[in-house]
């Protein structure tokens, strides 16, 4: 019997280790990396990109910009960004379903180049509507990206594996904005001639992608699920796995293919409206919005008046931004060590907790600081130790429900109602964020308290575990669920029966 051939991409000596930390690596350089860093440089030169734009408008008009059109037009900049960000998470369905999880990756990339082009030479022309388009189109690349990079590595990753690879997105996103905090200093490229390059700098990642990525196979399941395509499936599982038997794994892929046979992709209006995906539906919705109103993000635009409020001089505000960020890609870190090993309900569950807990003395301290001199000092540990928390629990994991909860059919609508929920909620905390400091003041956190006391009682009493399961398994599981009483088996309708004569 002939044997069969090589694909002609997998070196014999290859490891599966090797191979798979190559693709996490190539999917996330110009995925969710790329979204932690744009979040972090595009914030970066706020001020030079408000004096450029009012010395944009004088140069055109011969006046200053009116102040009734100065908060008009910064809003425009700002809000540009999750708006890019929505269309994105509406495109990222349709772009995996028809052009597949690795190549949407890569053509993602030429939103970034368009963005890169604009935001280098919006100086040299004097138009800040070439930043607009900048962030806009920055935010498309995000919203992709966002939600096709965890479905790739999470349909690529091994089950005993899953959880750890999946948290990767979280890890990517993380370095992104540290990396971005770094570049964004003063000294390197936050200068007030520099920031035209730091904005274009968001190139580099999406070069590096379309230098690596191209290497490593499409997604084994979507390959064969969507493409019927047996062949490069087997050749893909083995590139992935190295020297290890796939028979297993391509049986259960085929399991999950012959369940989803006759089926079409569904759209997100659809998965709303089936009673099967009803607690699949809900605790994405739930722990989605949680993840974007639990003051994280709130967290990062009140950091630096905490440390000027500690006594950090206010140039080395700064630095003390950067260890926010080193805070949260350690706790990211830790997280993808034991996420598959205890599981994501408990890191969930502790994530919430904790945030509570840590929100509480935060909430303390700020109304305390004025009478107590160390007041300022408990602020500023309760803001790394609510980073940490968060980082640890909802960061990554909550990422991880789309790929885990959903079957290949509902996959892709679920991401983009994942997309559409996480950049509509950021908009909103932005929009809101202000006008909550002003009225709420010292008691700022306390809605945010609020939110994570809830997303620790919904993933308690309503979330399954997924921890070392098949999708297939997880599926089964969540229609027992869903139909408790057909899970229970026909009760019996007719003639009462005897069970015992008495002679």
């Amino acid at each position: 019997m002939e044997e069969e051939p090589e694909p002609p991409f997998r070196p014999r000596t290859q490891s599966r280790g090797w191979v798979l930390l190559l693709t996490i690596c190539a999917a996330g350089i110009g995925g969710t990396f790329q979204f932690g860093y744009n979040l972090s440089i595009i914030n970066a030169p706020t001020w030079h990109i408000q004096e450029f734009t009012n010395e944009t408008w004088q140069a055109r008009t011969g006046g200053p910009l009116p102040d009734h059109l100065i908060l008009l037009v910064w809003s425009l900049i700002v809000s540009l960004f999750p708006l890019g960000g929505l269309c994105g998470a509406l495109l990222a369905g349709p772009m995996a379903i028809q052009l597949g999880r690795k190549k949407s990756l890569l053509v993602n990339n030429v939103f970034v180049l368009v963005a890169a082009i604009l935001f280098g030479f919006s100086s040299k022309a004097g138009s800040f509507e070439m930043i607009m388009l900048g962030r806009l189109f920055v935010g498309v690349s995000a919203g992709v990206s966002m939600n096709i990079q965890p479905m790739y590595l999470g349909e690529s990753a091994p089950k005993e594996l899953r959880g750890a690879v999946a948290m990767t997105s979280a890890i990517f996103t993380a370095l992104g904005i540290v990396m971005g905090q770094v570049v964004g200093l003063r000294e390197l490229l936050g200068g007030p001639q520099a920031w035209p390059l730091l904005l274009a700098s968001c190139l580099v990642p999406g070069v590096l992608q379309l230098a690596s990525l191209p290497l490593l196979p499409e997604s084994p399941r979507y390959l064969l699920i969507d493409r019927g395509d047996t062949e490069a499936c087997v050749a893909a599982l083995k590139w992935l796995r190295g020297d290890r038997d796939v028979t297993w794994e391509l049986e259960e892929i085929e399991e999950e293919r012959a369940a989803c046979q006759g089926h079409r992709a569904r759209r997100p209006w659809e998965l709303f409206q089936d009673p099967t995906l009803r607690r699949q539906m809900t605790s994405l919705v739930v722990l989605g919005s949680a993840l974007e109103l639990c003051g994280n993000d709130s967290v990062y635009a009140y950091a630096s008046s905490i440390f000027l409020e500690a006594g950090v001089p206010e140039e080395k505000v700064q630095y003390a931004i950067i260890g926010t960020g080193s805070c949260e890609l350690f706790a990211v870190l830790v997280s993808c060590v034991v996420i598959d090993r205890v599981g994501r309900r408990v890191l969930l569950i502790g994530g919430y907790s904790m945030m509570t807990c840590w929100g509480s003395i935060f909430t303390v301290a700020l109304c305390l600081q004025s009478s107590f001199h160390w007041m300022p000092y408990l602020a500023v540990s309760c803001t790394f130790a609510f980073i940490l928390s968060f980082g640890i629990g909802p960061a990554g994991v909550t990422g991880i429900l789309a790929t885990e909860l959903f079957d290949q059919m509902a996959r892709p609508a679920a991401y983009v109602v994942c997309g559409v929920l996480m950049w509509t909620m950021l908009f909103l905390v932005g929009l809101g964020f202000p006008f909550m400091l002003a009225s709420l003041s010292q008691f700022l956190y306390v809605p945010f308290i609020g939110v994570c006391i809830c997303g620790a009682i919904y993933t308690g009493l309503f979330l399954p575990e997924t921890k070392g399961k098949t999708f297939l398994e997880i599926s089964k599981e969540l229609q027992r669920l869903n139909s408790p009483k057909q899970a229970q088996g026909p009760t019996w309708t007719g003639p009462e029966v005897i069970t015992s004569t008495e002679l």
